[in-house]
């Protein structure tokens, strides 16, 4: 017989008869009469017990039942006779009577006699009936309801209940019952529903095993069986009733082997075969799967590969559902799915690329928990978010910033550099949303790693270079961009609630750390704070006046240009407006504002000031006010949150200690020198921005300090912080003055050139008795000047050229011998050394002669003489122009005796070319500029050495945007058209981009800019650029379709920018204007037949270009344009010239752009045949786009690679100024600005006629910039058939002296060098004196007469 282990915690029961007696208990006393039953078996009751009928009350039937109760109770399996002896009764408690009892209390105690019956009779029990044995488990199970209340009396008993059904498994006798399924749902459901949070652990554990001993013994589980424990993984029950839901969580991991194939039977019916009835469950399915997951993920064995075939399924809904539901399963921290499931996890990744957007996005988010959760998937998904980086969705771009930076700023290393990677691209996004994300998620990880080194050093390495990408936003147009880089840079870089002392500590290390760009942009950034700061000095300053309506008008534009500073300028100005009214009416308002921008006002007293004027304009009844926001923005951007007088002492006292060698340099990543010389540099930033902050004894001696240093940088910067801050030294700190006098003098003599610069105008600045300190400096070394020793000679050329021009009416008159004497006679017009013959178009500074470098510093000498006197009475200027353009004609080389080398002449063409244009920024000095010159300054722009095309560029950009040089020299940008260099190509274009918009914001904001629109007017650029085209030496056969494609190209690279919008229907008045040019002449050349047939040429290709690109052309001018008489004749009254100079077929040939053979320019060093530019001869395909000079033997199929590919090769390296004709030296040529166009020109180079140094370079490479032929190479084709001579490009033909022909013939060579020498000889260099150098027969047209007008000039 079964024997079963014995009962835990037995009730104590009262037994009626006054005695208390326990499951240990005998009873001895005999029992009871019997009495027949119904089907006339006699009915043993225990002893004391009397019959149990419906004839006594419910309170007696209960006390008899307890009395049964304790028998069975105290019943085992070993007690046959009893066993026997109670049959009947056993029987007749399962009787109707029992079982359906209305009273509570009876149908307990029966279900406690049954369970024990059930222990008793195992295994074998006393019912036979399955309809009786059914009634009795449903009976049962009602019963275990009573669980639910364990506060209940009787809750021991309903314990005794479960614990007694649990241990004996009385449950697995329903197996033989065909419906025995309805008996398990029902207790199952029973258990479930009763379970709660007051059931100790021994009520839990026995449910489970009476429902596990139900699971693991059975044939299999029915889905309805399954239903009633998965229901309680749903998230609704689940949150109803958390126990249930651990009831069945530990039930599934206990039966996980026998439950798995039933698990799988239902997911596979519900996901494969679709029957979405076989269970009320199946809309809970990816809940199911995501808890059964996390249950036990041996519970999903078979389940997973049906979710790969979800994940491929057409409905994109039902993807999204499946990716949710995998992101979980993937990210869940302790899951191991990815690993042990790699084809379902790479499937899973593809969804990253799925079709439909909400699948994407779904899957970038579930990145970010995987990252955190699982390292080592990094890099898995590194390359899909690398992909979803550049969603076209703006939501999923955003989405892979959150993921990354939530993910980095739980901890760094969880993403790589290459995330990071994409978080910095996205700065650039092109949407302003991703942009901020991106910067704002990236500031946050500085400031964690860097600023507060919350993961020590190698993090802080990783994420350093943040601070550099942050601030280099500030390069970007969007106004937006900007003020969140403030934002970013007052709260993450340097925040602003540090202590003074911390946070110029942290400013200090910032800067000394940042890269050059960076640094240049926070220059910007606080040069734009200040000057926003003096926009709103200057509206409270037009309030004081009385009102009038040159006041108002003043009033409005203000207001327009601080609106320009603000977000969304369109809605800022109405902000403005209404904030300017509000200052008008409020003095108190005034007043906290005028403190604000006060030079003095301290970082606290900003903060208070702040605060005051928002809670005064607050609005409590409106949470979110516009108008607040938009004037905070302007607050923000005024307020002195980081410097006053406190913070730079605290700035000098750190660089003291970095100077004494007591700082934290070397902890900070930075070494002592670096840190004193970016100190220096950043106090000399401030100085311009915080003058007022720099005055005390204290820091002025720190920085005489660093004036003893031997650091000539430090120095430098030190002289101008004085130079910027010291305008009370002499009143209010004698001591010093005394002190700095000694030291400025000896830095203007014999200082660096910089340092000489500032010293002089340090002195000019802040001294009143300067033209004695002048005089003092100025006489010592006018005298002193010898040019035989050039490197001692540099510093004073400095210093006498700024002394000149800061004081005109003392030195100008003695500074007119020095050059007369000295500069043009003795420096400029004498070769002392011989440059090496390397052959190099350009050398570093270190690396240049002091010869060339004392003529350099010459030149621009002169250059300030004559900005000093503005004035051209003694005809000074003429002279030096006429010097200027002689050096340009000579290609650098003035005296033409071949003594220097090419990289010198290089310096020096570059220096005359750019005093012509610092000279044309003074008007009176513009109005005597001729032509010609003009045309010789335009030509530098295409010089054969990159580097001087380089700067130049840079040099006319600088100027023609701050509107100093007049508007004729933004048609040289034209020319860059030619350069075979895609950036500077590119470059060109963004400058004029730049000049063209400021020009025309110049005009909207300025309405006295009206009278001046001859000079200011973008449009008004075309006539300059057809008069410099048609004087471009390349341009010699107005016929010549390559020479008039290459025209068309330099005409379309200015029109195609000017022609971007039709702003008052400009594309008319452009047309216009080449119209009425074909009906003057040629003002330089007005009697010339082919000069003026070039010039109708090039007006006929600039309106064949206009009217192809653009349709709205054809409308009526709104005014007619007016052209400049310095280049253009009057028209006379009876011309007409309706001529077409190129004819219909050319005319398409130029529009259709037939493929040519070569680039615009054929080499990227194209030889010049004036200063600039050389002639250039016709490559073929395959020696445009090699990149080795003819020496080298290549096949045929290497050379023809196309011209990108050879252009590309040029701006990657290959652009040094070598002379080497066997290999390339890739060295990395000057740097040049970045640029964002960077699309291919597929322009090819166009054919020009071979001159001899032309002939010397037959095969010069695309891609070998600045590299020549070594010189023994030249005989080679010296000594071959000679080429006819064309004239210099720029340059006027000149008579050849007598016997040079003879001398040709007989050396068969070109005459070009023999003609140069002899036409220079023909005035000796010894006549040109104050720099009356000539360049013969260039006077012709100089002399004559003037235009009757000049172009009105801006700066007038």
């Amino acid at each position: 017989m079964l024997h079963l282990p014995e009962l835990h915690e037995r009730p104590v029961e009262d037994c009626g008869e006054g005695k208390f007696i326990t499951s240990s208990t005998r009873m001895d006393f005999p029992a009871t009469q019997p009495k027949p039953a119904a089907d006339g078996k006699i009915i043993y009751y225990p002893p004391g017990v009397k019959e149990i009928t419906d004839k006594i009350t419910n309170d007696e039937v209960v006390k008899r039942l307890k009395m049964v109760v304790k028998t069975f109770m105290d019943m085992d399996q070993d007690s046959e006779d009893e066993k026997q002896q109670y049959l009947p009764l056993a029987l007749h408690l399962a009787s109707e009577f029992f079982l359906r009892n209305p009273n509570k209390d009876v149908r307990l105690l029966v279900a406690c006699c049954l369970a024990d019956i059930f222990r008793i009779y195992a295994p074998e029990a006393p019912y036979t009936s399955h309809d009786k044995l059914k009634d009795i488990f449903l009976f049962i199970t009602r019963q275990l309801k009573g669980l639910e209340d364990t506060k209940s009396p009787q809750f021991n008993r309903y314990f005794y209940l479960l614990e007694n059904l649990a241990w004996v498994k009385s449950y697995n006798i329903c197996f033989e019952l065909e419906d025995c399924n309805e008996i398990f749902i029902q207790l199952f459901r029973t258990l479930f529903s009763v379970i709660n949070n007051s059931h100790n652990q021994k009520v839990q554990m026995h449910m489970l095993d009476l429902m596990s001993s139900i699971i693991m013994e059975g044939d299999g589980v029915t889905q309805e069986l399954l239903d009633s424990i998965l229901i309680n993984l749903i998230p609704a029950h689940k949150n109803l009733n958390k126990q249930a839901f651990d009831l069945a969580k530990v039930l599934l991991k206990r039966t996980v082997q026998t439950i798995e194939p039933c698990i799988a039977n239902f997911f596979n019916q519900v996901l494969v075969l679709g029957k979405s009835s076989v269970s009320d469950l199946s809309e809970h399915v990816f809940d199911l799967i995501q808890e059964l997951f996390a249950i036990d993920p041996h519970l999903l064995l078979s389940v997973m590969p049906q979710l790969e075939f979800k994940l491929k399924s057409n409905d994109g809904e039902e993807r999204l559902a499946v990716v949710r539901l995998l992101a979980k399963l993937f990210g869940s921290k302790d899951s191991d799915l990815a690993t042990q499931n790699r084809p379902l996890w790479q499937c899973f990744l593809g969804r990253f690329n799925d079709i439909h957007v909400p699948v994407r996005l779904e899957s970038v988010k579930f990145a970010s928990h995987c990252l955190m959760n699982h390292p080592d998937l990094a890099k898995d998904l590194t390359e899909y978010l690398k992909v979803r980086s550049h969603d076209p969705e703006e939501a999923i771009r955003h989405d892979v910033i959150v993921t990354i930076i939530t993910a980095g700023k739980r901890d760094l290393s969880l993403v790589n550099d290459q995330l990071l990677g994409f978080v910095r691209e996205r700065t650039l996004d092109k949407r302003w949303r991703v942009r901020k994300e991106a910067m704002m998620g990236l500031a946050q990880l500085y400031k964690k790693y860097c600023l507060h080194a919350e993961a020590g050093k190698d993090a802080a390495e990783k994420v350093s270079w943040i601070k550099d990408k942050l601030l280099h936003i500030y390069y970007q147009n969007s106004i937006d961009d900007k003020l969140l880089v403030e934002k970013i840079f007052a709260q993450y870089l340097v925040p602003h609630n540090l202590e003074t002392e911390e946070r110029m500590k942290c400013l200090y290390y910032l800067y000394a750390s940042l890269d050059p760009n960076a640094v240049k942009a926070l220059n910007e950034m606080w040069k734009c704070q200040n000057m926003l700061r003096s926009h709103v000095r200057e509206l409270l300053d037009l309030h004081k006046q009385p009102t009038s309506e040159a006041n108002s008008a003043a009033m409005f534009g203000k207001l327009m240009t601080i609106a320009k500073n603000l977000p969304d300028p369109g809605k800022a100005q109405d902000f403005v407006k209404k904030f300017n009214q509000v200052l008008g009416d409020d003095e108190k308002l005034r007043s906290q504002l005028e403190l604000l921008i006060s030079p003095t006002c301290s970082c606290k007293q900003a903060d208070v000031c702040v605060r005051e004027i928002a809670r005064k304009l607050a609005n409590p009844k409106q949470p979110t006010n516009p108008f607040l926001e938009m004037v905070k923005f302007l607050l923000e951007r005024i307020a002195p949150v980081h410097i006053d007088s406190e913070a730079i002492s605290a700035l000098v006292k750190l660089m003291n200690k970095s100077i004494e060698g007591t700082a934290d340099d070397e902890e900070e990543g930075v070494s002592p020198d670096t840190a004193i010389r970016a100190g220096l540099e950043l106090l000399k930033v401030l100085s311009f921005t915080h003058p007022t902050s720099f005055h005390s004894a204290e820091t002025y001696e720190s920085l005489l300090q660093c004036l003893r240093m031997e650091d000539d940088k430090v120095a430098e910067a030190a002289i101008q912080i004085f130079r910027n801050t010291g305008h009370k030294i002499e009143t209010d700190l004698p001591q010093i003055r005394s002190t700095l006098i000694p030291i400025l003098h000896q830095k203007a003599k014999r200082g660096t050139p910089h340092q000489a610069k500032q010293a002089v105008h340090c002195i000019h600045a802040i001294f009143s008795n300067k033209e004695v300190q002048l005089a003092q400096i100025f006489e010592p070394l006018s005298r002193s000047l010898n040019a035989d020793v050039p490197e001692q000679l540099i510093t004073p050329l400095v210093s006498l050229g700024h002394i000149s021009m800061l004081a005109p009416d003392q030195f100008a008159s003695p500074m007119k011998s020095v050059v007369a004497n000295f500069i043009v006679k003795d420096l400029l017009m004498n070769d002392r050394s011989t440059g090496e013959k390397n052959g190099k178009l350009w050398s570093p500074d270190e690396e240049v002669s002091p010869e060339v470098l004392a003529k350099v510093q010459a030149i621009k000498l002169l250059v300030r003489w004559l900005l000093g006197m503005k004035n051209n009475q003694s005809k000074s200027a003429n002279s030096t122009l006429r010097l200027l353009s002689a050096m340009l004609v000579s290609e650098g080389d003035l005296t033409e005796q071949k003594r220097i080398s090419k990289s010198d002449m290089s310096r020096l063409r570059l220096a005359a070319g750019s005093a012509i244009m610092k000279l044309a920024q003074e008007p009176c000095y513009h109005e005597i500029i001729t032509p010609e010159q003009f045309q010789l300054c335009a030509l530098v722009i295409n010089d054969e050495c990159y580097q001087v095309r380089q700067i130049f560029a840079q040099k006319l950009h600088k100027a023609l945007v701050k509107l100093l040089l007049p508007l004729e020299y933004m048609a040289i940008f034209a020319l860059c058209a030619k350069d075979p260099v895609k950036e500077r190509r590119a470059h060109a274009r963004q400058c004029l981009l730049k000049n063209i918009s400021i020009r025309r914001e110049y005009i909207k904001q300025n309405p006295m800019a009206n009278e001046k629109l001859l000079s200011l007017l973008p449009e008004y650029v075309v006539p300059y650029m057809i008069h410099l085209l048609a004087h471009d030496p390349d341009f010699t056969k107005p016929q010549d379709v390559d020479q008039l494609r290459d025209v068309k190209e330099c005409l379309w690279f200015m029109l195609e920018v000017l022609m971007t919008k039709n702003e008052n229907n400009s594309h008319a008045f452009m047309k216009k204007m080449a119209e009425n040019i074909k009906l003057t002449r040629d003002a330089q050349s007005p009697d010339e037949p082919k000069a003026n047939e070039k010039l109708y040429t090039v007006c006929d290709v600039a309106l064949c270009v206009i009217n192809s690109k653009s349709a709205l052309c054809n409308a009526d001018s709104p005014k007619d344009p007016v052209l400049p008489t310095k280049f253009f004749t009057q028209p006379e009254k009876d011309f007409c010239n309706d001529r077409n100079y190129i004819s219909e077929e050319t005319r398409v040939l130029l529009l259709t752009g037939k493929p040519k053979p070569t680039g615009v320019l054929g080499t990227v060093n194209k030889p010049l045949s004036a200063t600039g530019r050389r002639p250039y001869i016709r490559t073929t395909g395959s020696e445009t786009g090699s990149n080795i000079s003819v020496n080298s033997e290549l096949s045929s199929s290497a050379g023809n690679r196309s011209r990108e590919q050879s252009s590309d090769i040029s701006e990657t390296g290959v652009s040094e100024n070598d002379e080497n004709p066997v290999r390339i030296i890739s060295v990395t040529p000057a740097k040049t600005e970045p640029v964002k166009n960077k699309e291919i020109n597929s322009d090819q180079a166009t054919q020009g006629n071979s001159t001899e140094r032309g002939k010397k370079r037959t095969a010069t490479a695309s891609g070998t910039e600045n590299i020549h032929q070594k010189p023994e190479e030249k005989n080679v084709d010296e000594t071959g058939p000679s080429l006819a001579a064309k004239t210099r490009r720029g340059r006027p033909p000149k008579p050849e002296p007598q016997g040079t022909t003879a001398k040709n013939e007989e050396t068969n060579k070109p005459p070009v060098r023999g003609r140069k020498r002899a036409a220079v000889s023909q005035e000796s260099p010894g006549s040109l004196e104050a720099g009356n150098a000539k360049a013969p027969k260039q006077q012709d047209t100089a002399k004559k007469p003037a235009a009757a007008q000049r172009q009105i000039d801006l700066q007038r």
